[in-house]
């Protein structure tokens, strides 16, 4: 697997109520560049996804589709890569940590192994891109 790539961001908001944006795949494209369609393709009894497919560019670096199986927790979500057109694998979490003073600290860590040989500085940037567009427009939307 490839290295992590990680970076974190602190939003006005509980853990609650950024775990339910977290778990609204379906609009992700709303707010998160370079996606055009998710679809949450299983659903679990909480009403969060179990597994959903992702279309669009992962930070420039492919274009393309992948889909991913969801672990979650109360204050954490993680995915594993499940099929796909241009990865071998993904790993990923969202982190949601409680400050205590009306704010959560949301740590964001991916790791994306691609199925076509990549430059490794090449790589670590469109990982990079995606993490920081991923959290921005997370707390956009939480705080919007």
């Amino acid at each position: 697997m490839a290295e992590q790539t990680q970076s974190s961001i602190v939003i006005a908001s509980d853990p609650g109520t950024i775990m339910d944006v977290i778990a609204d795949v379906e609009r992700y494209p709303e707010w998160t560049t370079g996606l055009t369609e998710v679809t949450a393709d299983e659903v679990g009894e909480d009403g969060r996804p179990t597994a959903a497919t992702f279309r669009g560019s992962l930070g420039g670096v492919m274009k393309g589709f992948y889909s991913v199986a969801y672990d979650w927790q109360p204050t954490e979500v993680s995915w594993h890569y499940t099929a796909g057109d241009a990865l071998k694998d993904l790993h990923g979490t969202y982190a949601c940590n409680d400050r205590g003073d009306g704010t959560t600290e949301v740590e964001y860590r991916l790791e994306i192994d691609l199925a076509i040989p990549i430059v490794g500085m090449l790589r670590r940037r469109g990982e990079k891109a995606v993490v920081d567009s991923a959290l921005k427009g997370l707390k956009r939307r939480v705080e919007g």
